[in-house]
């Protein structure tokens, strides 16, 4: 990370190095992570709590009850496309397949890559 110093003046830098010094002070004379986690693992559990019941495991915080939701929804939020039998196959694996939505699966990009087209790799129909 490069800051362009150059612009600024003796005033603004002045400033800056407080906040700086500020910043490193606070970051030093703080608690390792191990001890801050360990302290809150032992409460939670002389609590009677689990640290996933508390924190969830990798869930998302619930808004609380009877308030909604102020973010914009894009108009293509919620918008449902149908199922698509699959094009194309792989030969080495025929459990792989793609149906011609998104990008190209890696096992076709490395056909392609290798002077292949994605053709050749279409599922004939019965």
């Amino acid at each position: 990370m490069s800051i362009d110093l150059s612009g600024l003046s003796a005033k603004a830098l002045a400033s800056l190095i407080a906040k700086a010094q500020q910043q490193q002070t606070k970051l030093t004379t703080r608690a390792p992570i191990a001890k801050v986690r360990s302290k809150i693992v032992k409460y939670a559990k002389s609590e009677g709590y689990s640290i996933d019941e508390l924190f969830g495991a990798g869930e998302a915080p619930k808004a609380p009850r009877g308030r909604k939701a102020a973010a914009k929804k894009s108009p293509m939020a919620g918008r449902k496309l149908g199922k698509v039998a699959p094009k194309y196959r792989n030969p080495s694996n025929p459990k792989e397949t793609w149906t011609g939505r998104g990008k190209q699966p890696r096992w076709l990009a490395a056909h392609v890559a290798s002077g292949k087209q994605p053709e050749d790799f279409l599922i004939k129909k019965k």
